[in-house]
């Protein structure tokens, strides 16, 4: 599960429900008008849904889970992998990559590296590789968007349900003592219409799309390691060339002494044997 997107949610609402107890309301009275909330949600969603083709709306819980959990890319073995590929391929040839590409359980980078061991031009490679990144995030645009103009349209359900109240208030005028709750209800349509939209359509688009920028900012690495392999660079620099994609703290450097707890032992016995 993605700890960061389960995390937020709660934080969001338990700040949500505090402030109402402390303005001396009850988190029950969010659910005190059900047909608001069955607005906001039925018409939001439906109306979204026709903004996008079938299919796309069909998809909906797969977005949702998308979401909520991690899909784990350990880019440092990737680059050892790469690395390990580059030293291989320089030494024995890029034939000699064919038995280790059937080892590699990523689709993505097994399609590269065969076609470098097919004898495929450098150009057509990086052509189909970039082809296939710009389709992965043109999939992963329609859940992204599809999110984001649900966020739009809650809002503005939100208000018509505020609206439809106040129709209702005002038809029990003569009725003082049942305005004010007649007049919360109404209110509830657009408090439930900003909360949908700002506590799960909108941070659902934006963990979507940072997703898809994670996993294409990986894809590309992957084919700038593919592309090295088969311009025959030399290992060492495959490696530096690739850990460019690794953020400044995770960089280790060659002969850089290791981050931790017992980095600096290895430097103060040094000092000490030079004493």
């Amino acid at each position: 599960m993605d700890i960061a997107s389960i995390a937020g949610l709660i934080m969001a609402l338990t700040t949500v429900v505090v402030v109402m107890i402390l303005d001396g309301g009850s988190p029950a009275e969010l659910f005190a008008a059900p047909a608001a909330i069955l607005l906001i949600f039925g018409g939001s969603l439906g109306a979204t849904i026709v903004t996008v083709p079938f299919k796309i709306a069909l998809q909906l819980p797969k977005y949702i889970l998308q979401a909520f959990t991690t899909k784990e890319f350990d880019a440092k073995a990737t680059i050892e992998l790469l690395t390990k590929l580059a030293d291989k391929a320089r030494r024995e040839g890029l034939l000699a990559l064919e038995e280790e590409s059937r080892k590699i359980s990523d689709k993505f980078l097994q399609k590269g590296i065969m076609m470098v061991v097919d004898g495929v031009d450098s150009e057509q490679v990086a052509a189909i590789m970039e082809t296939n990144i710009e389709q992965m995030r043109s999939r992963h645009k329609h859940g992204i968007g599809f999110f984001t103009s649900a966020g739009g349209f809650a809002p503005t359900f939100g208000i018509i349900g505020t609206v439809m109240g106040l129709i209702n208030v005002l038809k029990q005028l003569d009725n003082p003592s049942a305005l004010g709750e007649a007049i919360a209800s109404a209110f509830l349509a657009t408090l439930w219409g900003l909360l949908s939209a700002n506590l799960i359509y909108l941070p659902i688009a934006g963990k979507l799309k940072a997703k898809s920028e994670e996993e294409a900012r990986n894809r590309y690495m992957q084919l700038e390691g593919i592309l090295a392999i088969q311009a025959g660079e030399n290992p060492r620099i495959v490696r530096e060339k690739l850990s460019a994609f690794l953020p400044p703290s995770e960089i280790q450097l060659e002969g850089e002494p290791a981050k931790g707890k017992g980095a600096e032992k290895p430097v103060r016995a040094a000092e000490k044997a030079r004493a």
